[in-house]
């Protein structure tokens, strides 16, 4: 054998449903963090250029790195990840290329519409202004979605602009994304600690929202229980839950008979379900963050397939590709693999996402027509 040949890295087997390729397949990702999409490789260079120190040598080993951090059962842990990743996009240039890499990466996944998250109040270290920061993403976003439309692929990523729940900004930020709807902004989100910074903390600004009609997700059920998603609910007035796995807690296993399982739905589970609440769920984030600790410690003891064969509106989202080393792909094969789905199953996911994205009726229709046509292909 040559040392070529010797060297050279074994490919990877293309995951596919049905005999279908899952990359081919057109996808809809409603949950994914614009600091925790960021490809390794920028962050190494980025940081390099800043003079920051790094904890690996290479870009491949920083992925590595941030892998490792981000398994640890722990979101607070798996949060302090993100210091690095936000300490390189503090400037209008860092945030316009993480952006624009960002919608080319979700292209190559197969995405035709995305809505990327971040929290504009910790990006200002080095002087940006709130809306400078903001303009500096849609630049980007708009850059990628070029870029793809002159590769052949049509894709669109609205911003939804996250308030950090520990902080005191969320009016300010409420305001912003109220300010940009007309220019790229379609939704607003809390994120941050869940636990012990509910909803309700921020009042001011959820009734701003509520009161100009604007969409609301907020991160909840996912560190903290049914606590937070209720106040999401009642206190956010929100449409999607992000995350939101922890709703399972609400449901009580009464008998289980082979495949058949029966269960009791609390109030709030019954709400959530019968109104076709979206939940965000991140299956790989879920294990990693120590969300779906109750249930067990792989994918097939995540409640994913629990949730959606009692009939609630699941959807399947990355949250953060770099710390998960994940694409939305590998999120579907994940469950492809752990529950046994076919194509049919994956297309639902798909309509349950595109029906909930913050967009009006008429471009929802759009999507659903290019995912029923995409899938029949």
């Amino acid at each position: 054998m040559s040392r070529q040949q010797k060297n050279r890295r074994p490919a990877r087997r293309e995951a596919t449903v049905d005999g279908v390729p899952i990359r081919s397949l057109p996808k809809i990702s409603l949950h994914d963090h614009l600091d925790g999409g960021v490809r390794a490789s920028t962050v190494f260079e980025l940081a390099v250029e800043a003079g920051l120190d790094l904890p690996a040598g290479t870009p491949r080993e920083l992925g590595e790195w941030f892998a490792e951090q981000a398994a640890s059962d722990s979101l607070v842990e798996y949060l302090e990840t993100f210091e690095l990743t936000i300490a390189v996009m503090q400037t209008p240039e860092a945030l316009t290329r993480i952006a624009r890499e960002f919608v080319e990466d979700l292209a190559n996944d197969g995405v035709i519409y995305g809505e990327v998250r971040w929290a504009p109040e910790q990006h200002t270290r080095e002087g940006l202004s709130l809306e400078e920061a903001v303009q500096a993403v849609q630049d980007g976003l708009e850059q990628g979605e070029d870029a793809a439309d002159e590769g052949g692929h049509s894709i669109r990523v609205g911003q939804i602009l996250s308030a950090m729940r520990q902080g005191e900004r969320s009016l300010e930020v409420a305001r912003l994304a109220i300010d940009f709807r007309d220019d790229g902004v379609v939704g607003f989100d809390l994120a941050g600690p869940e636990d012990g910074f509910p909803p309700s903390g921020h009042r001011e600004a959820l009734d701003l929202l509520a009161a100009e009609f604007f969409p609301v997700t907020l991160h909840a059920g996912e560190a903290a229980g049914l606590d937070s998603i209720r106040s999401a609910l009642l206190d956010g007035r929100a449409l999607r839950l992000g995350h939101g796995v922890r709703i399972a807690e609400d449901l009580e296993r009464i008998t289980e008979e082979g495949d058949e399982v029966r269960v009791r739905f609390g109030d709030l589970a019954r709400w959530v379900r019968d109104r076709e609440i979206a939940l965000e769920l991140s299956p790989t984030s879920n294990l990693g963050t120590g969300a779906i600790a109750a249930w067990g410690t792989t994918m097939e003891d995540h409640p994913f397939d629990l949730l959606y064969q009692l009939g609630f509106c699941v959807t399947v989202n990355t949250d953060n590709r770099l710390m998960s080393r994940t694409t939305l792909t590998r999120e579907l094969a994940r469950l492809v693999d752990a529950f046994e789905y076919d194509i049919d199953d994956l297309l639902q996911f798909q309509l349950n996402a595109a029906a909930a994205t913050f967009l009006p009726i008429e471009q929802r229709e759009e999507l659903i027509d290019m995912i029923t046509e995409g899938f029949d292909r």
